[in-house]
């Protein structure tokens, strides 16, 4: 698609963001987790004005660009003029998440197979991997309302996350947030992860699972193994490898 570019409407550290944000789109298509043009990301502009970025209801994930992606104000109004839609649904997950999170830049939310059937499972993510613990260290859980695009849900949903930053929508899905967009690739990382490798292993024998002390001493694991989720490692390698497959994002 011939999208105009909009870098010259822009500052040079919204541009950033909006290239890490389209590359970040491209990611989770690469790695099998959209689900068609049905789930979201988004990231906070820095600003006195919390408008954000989310993707153009209708085009896939590994169509966006940096020019494509919307920006919106907290009532969910284009701020740039923009040829495409916005997800309902989708801007009021996200916007819950940035209204309640000043910390959090970043919000990913997934449909994949994995996660919606973890999130169908009363007991949820099980301390039976080393990525689950993980996980487990900053889990949370909203139960299923239906489409998330009644604003009278907000509240519930951000009493439920609180301050965590991996959030497993009962039913519905994976939900993560970070500090920055590469930060909240990497905890979808592990969160998608872990949730494959619970399936794979429920189909064996019996589960061997982590001990609780072991699982609750993770969190100052992480902060000395990756200096908190760690994104900031894995995610030069990740940009340097769609560059090699296609830099088109970047426009």
């Amino acid at each position: 698609m011939d999208i105009p570019s909009v870098k010259h409407l822009v500052s040079e550290e919204e541009w950033q963001l909006r290239v890490d944000l389209a590359a970040c789109y491209r990611l989770v298509a690469l790695y099998g987790w959209s689900d068609l043009i049905f789930t979201h990301i988004s990231a906070r502009v820095p600003g006195p004005a919390h408008d954000f970025l989310i993707n153009p209801y209708g085009l896939m994930f590994d169509e966006i660009t940096a020019s494509s992606l919307v920006k919106v104000d907290p009532a969910g109004e284009k701020v740039i003029d923009s040829p495409f839609k916005v997800n309902k649904a989708g801007f009021v997950i996200h916007s819950a998440v940035h209204a309640a999170r000043e910390d959090v830049q970043c919000v990913i939310h997934t449909h994949t197979r994995a996660g919606v059937g973890v999130s169908a499972q009363k007991k949820g993510v099980l301390p039976i991997s080393q990525q689950s613990t993980f996980v487990l260290a900053s889990l949370a859980y909203h139960d299923y309302e239906g489409v998330a695009f009644r604003d009278e849900e907000k509240p519930r949903l951000q009493d439920d996350l609180g301050m965590a930053n991996f959030l497993m929508l009962r039913n519905h899905g994976l939900l993560t947030c970070g500090p920055s967009i590469a930060d909240a690739f990497l905890a979808m990382y592990m969160f998608e992860t872990a949730c494959q490798i619970q399936l794979a292993a429920q189909a064996g024998g019996e589960l061997i699972e982590v001990h609780p002390q072991i699982v609750a001493g993770v969190a100052e694991a992480m902060k000395v193994q990756t200096s908190g989720l760690g994104g900031a490692f894995a995610w030069p390698a990740l940009i340097r490898k769609l560059d090699r497959l296609d830099p088109g994002y970047r426009s």
